[in-house]
């Protein structure tokens, strides 16, 4: 994933692009980066690794550095940005989020001219810089970022700085990510998370639609851009990575989990399926509000049966080696024995993707001495890596745990009756039911329905992107 956060305003900004930048944090694990302009001294940048510091720790020393009323900033899981880029469009700033699939294909059309990119490390080529070379192939920046637009397969979230210290924001085509607008007295800024800049001191302006492209100055904003009507917002901001206090398409996260959660619990009464428990829990961070809500509806009382200790590992994922990735994601778990031992629980999680964290988290409560621990996943079973923003990535779709349980039950026969295993309720349903559990250990174990997740997000379903549950375009 990503995100940015940007500001424009007649007063300095490099606190709020800082502080913006750093609300961010939980979109992003491995590159950070700020770039502010002044309008005598021009831009300044910095970029960092974040992989073994926080954002704000990195960044911190730099501050004094930076001056200026207008700037953007981004955390990354992929390549180091925001660039910038002096062409005959003038010179730009730029940060994507996004992916990218016909990277290949885009790179060979330069060939002819003999433009050449930088490889990183690992070979491939910065996303950032791909789409910089795209936008310069046309004779205005509007016209550049349309075509990079149509032009790339998979999705692309765009914010540009510009020599004069105006930003443009472009939403993907399908909008598949969110991007907003705040207002204060002094000026605008565009963010990934609406909470973001409400603790600046920023209040809802605008929310962009898919496609739409905007400039944003200190006196306003403007539509350069007209949105599409069509969109596909990736569900999995209100389900697992969006902020608890972030609203997007006027719905928010942390109400949308208790309904999805309450949803889930309702429709198990219905069929009679109401394991009886002592607890209801949920899998932190994201799966807790899911739990709150499955527990309120069922009547058993919420518990934190284990937390995670995070002051000094934040993210289980940062360590660079796996060894110690593992060691970790296993020392943040610490129980709360009064609440384990002996005790029937019930955990709901935010999804299941492989389930190998998941297969630790259930020995550990079966060795603090848990009686039994079913298992509610608040979205369907994931059959499909997602190719347009790599929220799910895997080599392949058999890494993800219910593709790879359809292959061992029914081997390539399964592929055609992926729909019907997604559906708890048919006898392929319950087969894939008890096979997870059969190898995870869960007393039981249920995933919220399609139809119940999109209801819990409340918006028109058919602007809702369901690609990782059904494959569908």
């Amino acid at each position: 994933m990503g995100a940015f956060f940007g500001a424009v305003s007649r007063r300095d900004v490099v606190l709020d692009v800082f502080f913006g930048v750093d609300y961010h944090s939980h979109l992003g694990t491995r590159r950070a980066g700020m770039i502010l302009h002044d309008q005598e001294d021009g831009f300044q940048r910095q970029i960092h690794s974040i992989e073994n510091t926080p954002f704000r720790t990195k960044f911190e020393k730099e501050l004094p550095k930076f001056h200026g009323t207008a700037g953007i900033g981004c955390i990354s899981d992929m390549d180091p940005q925001p660039l910038m880029f002096h062409s005959h469009l003038g010179v730009f700033a730029l940060s994507t989020v996004g992916c990218i699939k016909n990277e290949q294909e885009i790179i060979e059309t330069f060939d002819h001219i003999g433009h050449q990119f930088m490889a990183l490390s690992d070979g491939r080529i910065n996303q950032t810089e791909l789409v910089a070379a795209l936008i310069n192939t046309q004779e205005s920046l509007i016209e550049g970022i349309k075509y990079a637009q149509e032009t790339i397969e998979g999705s692309i979230t765009m914010l540009l700085m510009c020599s004069d210290g105006s930003l443009i924001a472009a939403r993907d085509k399908m909008g598949r990510l969110p991007v907003l607008i705040g207002k204060d007295d002094d000026g605008y800024c565009v963010a990934f998370e609406s909470f973001s800049y409400g603790k600046l001191g920023y209040v809802d302006e605008y929310e962009l639609g898919s496609g739409e492209v905007v400039r944003i100055t200190a006196e306003g904003y403007e539509t350069l851009v007209e949105a599409r009507d069509e969109m596909r917002i990736c569900a999995f901001l209100w389900v697992y990575y969006g902020y608890p206090n972030s609203n997007y398409e006027g719905q928010n996260v942390e109400v949308m989990r208790y309904r999805n959660g309450a949803r889930m619990a309702a429709d198990e009464r219905e069929r009679g399926l109401l394991p009886d428990v002592d607890y209801v829990a949920g899998v932190p961070d994201s799966g807790l509000p899911h739990g709150i809500g499955y527990a309120t509806e069922s009547g058993k009382p919420f518990a934190r049966p284990f937390v995670k200790y995070t002051p000094t590992w934040p993210r289980s994922f940062m360590p660079t080696n796996q060894e110690v990735r593992n060691r970790v994601a296993k020392m943040k778990q610490v129980p709360v024995p009064e609440l384990i031992k002996g005790k029937k629980l019930l955990f709901v999680d935010d999804s299941i993707v492989r389930g190998t964290q998941l297969r630790e988290t259930v020995e550990f409560l079966y060795g603090a001495g848990a009686a039994e621990v079913h298992m509610r996943s608040a979205c369907p079973p994931i059959m499909y890596g997602c190719k347009y923003l790599s929220f799910s990535r895997s080599n392949s779709d058999y890494e993800l745990i219910a593709r790879r349980k359809i292959r061992e039950l029914e081997g390539d026969e399964g592929e055609k009756f992926i729909e019907e295993y997604a559906d708890g309720t048919t006898e392929r349903g319950k087969c894939l039911l008890k096979s997870i559990c059969d190898e995870m250990g869960f007393d039981s174990l249920s995933f919220q329905s399609l139809d119940g997740m999109l209801d819990a997000i409340g918006i028109d379903r058919s602007k809702v992107c369901t690609y990782c549950w059904n494959g569908r375009e």
